[in-house]
C-alpha cells in the first residue's frame, strides 16, 4: 500500500509548498483540497493555470495526486443547494486530468441543513434515499464525461451510513464509476474490541471488490475521533483485512495536526512492514 495523507493537513495555499511538506513527512501520495491552492474546497471555477500548478507541484515533490476531494452535501434539504454542489463538482471534474488524479471523493449528505457531517433522523426515510438516487445519477454523468471515478464511504452521519447501504446503492446503481472509500473509524462510535474487528471485517469482505481507497484516523474510547495510533481501532486488524483481499491502493491518514504527520507516517508503515493479519 501507498501511505498518503490529506494535503489540507499542512498549511499553506501554494500547492508546491503543501506538497513538498506531504512528501517531508514521509507519505507518497495524498489526498488534495482546492483549498491548498487557495480556492474554495469546491470552487465555482478553476482555472487551467491553478490545475497544472498542482500537477508540476506534485511531480516537484515526488507525491502522486491520489484524489481530489469534492465533498458536498448531496441530498441537501434545499435543492438549490445540490444543484451549486453539482454545477461544481462538474468544474472540478473537468479539471481532474489537469491535477493528474482520476477519484474524486464525495459526500453522501445528510438533511443537516447546516453540517454535511450531521447526522439527521431523516436520513434514513425514503425520501433521503430516493434524492441520493437522484443525485448520485447526476454526478456519475459528470464523471462519464470526463473520465473520473467517484468515491464514497459509509459515514455515520451521512445518508449511507453503513457497508450495507453503501452495497445496496452500489447494486441499484450499477455504474462503475462508483467506488468505495474504506475507513474503518468511521463504522462505529464506540465498541468492544471483538464488536470492532467484525463490523471491520463485515465491512471490508462485502465491499471489498469496490475498494479504491483507505483511510487512516481513529477513535477515542468516548467515541471521539482521534490521530490514527493514538485509539481504540486495531490498525493490525485493519490492515491485515485490506492485505487479505489483495488491496493494494492507497492510505490516507487525515483527522491529524501537521506536527503529527511524521509520527503516523512511521506508524502506519511500520505495520505495514509487520503485516497483521489477525
Amino acid at each position: 500500500m501507498k501511505l498518503g495523507i490529506f494535503a489540507k493537513t499542512f498549511d499553506g495555499t501554494v500547492p508546491a509548498t503543501v506538497l513538498t511538506s506531504v512528501a517531508e513527512a514521509g507519505f507518497a501520495c495524498a489526498q488534495y483540497n482546492m483549498a491548498c491552492s487557495g480556492l474554495a474546497p469546491m470552487p465555482d471555477a478553476i482555472s487551467h493555470e491553478q490545475a497544472a500548478a498542482i500537477a508540476a507541484g506534485a511531480k516537484r515533490a515526488g507525491v502522486e495526486i491520489v484524489a481530489v476531494s469534492g465533498t458536498y452535501n448531496m441530498i441537501h434539504p434545499d435543492t438549490a443547494v445540490r444543484k451549486q454542489g453539482h454545477r461544481r463538482l462538474e468544474e472540478l471534474a473537468a479539471h481532474c486530468a489537469g491535477v493528474s488524479t482520476r477519484l474524486i471523493t464525495l459526500c453522501t449528505g445528510t438533511r443537516d441543513p447546516l453540517d454535511q457531517w450531521r447526522a439527521h433522523p431523516g436520513n434514513d426515510r425514503p425520501d433521503a434515499w430516493r434524492d441520493l438516487l437522484e443525485a448520485m445519477e447526476i454526478a456519475i454523468g459528470i464523471a462519464d464525461r470526463y473520465d473520473v471515478d467517484l468515491g464514497i464511504e459509509p459515514e455515520l452521519a451521512n445518508v449511507i451510513n453503513s457497508a450495507q447501504k453503501a452495497h445496496r446503492l452500489i447494486a441499484e446503481l450499477k455504474s462503475p464509476r462508483l467506488k468505495i472509500v474504506m475507513d474503518p473509524a468511521n463504522l462505529f462510535e464506540v465498541a468492544p474490541l471483538e464488536e470492532q474487528r467484525t463490523i471491520v471485517s463485515s465491512a471490508i469482505d462485502l465491499l471489498a471488490d469496490h475498494i479504491v481507497m483507505a483511510h487512516a484516523k481513529d477513535r477515542n474510547p468516548d467515541g471521539s475521533f482521534a490521530t490514527a495510533g493514538k485509539g481504540v481501532l486495531d490498525y493490525a486488524h485493519y490492515l491485515g483485512r485490506l492485505k487479505q483481499i489483495g488491496f493494494n491502493g492507497s492510505l490516507v491518514t487525515h483527522g491529524l495536526k501537521a506536527d503529527e504527520a511524521p509520527g503516523v507516517a512511521a506508524f502506519l508503515r511500520n505495520l505495514l512492514a509487520d503485516g497483521g493479519t489477525r
